[in-house]
């Protein structure tokens, strides 16, 4: 049975620019970001899969989907934090991400997590 997320897991995310593995004159613009999942709740929960929408400046949209993140599905007891850093590669200097995570608990019960839009640019691409 899948529900709705509870208040119980929380989602951060930090964004950069990778300006030394990128390549601006060939359109080839390299993100990492750095994430951190925490168990606000009082259960644990296993973060099964990932689902991603990137879209670029020119508006152009690609979805990601995949089981756990960088290889793993943790589990995360209350009051445990899960960090990984992983990146993102754009033909443009600006971009989005956005998503969700499905979650698990001990006993089957599978929820969303959102994670909330975050901005990819480039330093002074943006005012």
């Amino acid at each position: 049975m899948k529900t709705s997320a509870p208040p119980s897991i929380r989602v951060e995310v930090v964004a950069e620019f990778v300006a030394a593995q990128s390549n601006p004159d060939e359109d080839y613009y390299v993100f990492a970001y750095h994430i951190t999942i925490r168990n606000t709740g009082e259960v644990p929960a296993r973060l099964v899969s990932r689902h991603w929408i990137i879209t670029d400046g020119d508006g152009r949209v690609r979805e990601v989907h995949g089981l756990g993140v960088v290889g793993e599905q943790p589990r995360l007891v209350p009051g445990e934090v899960f960090l990984y850093s992983s990146g993102c590669v754009l033909d443009t200097p600006v971009g989005t991400m956005q998503g969700d995570y499905l979650m698990e608990t001990d006993d089957g019960e599978k929820f969303d997590v959102e994670i909330p839009a975050f901005m990819l640019a480039t330093p002074g691409v943006l005012h």
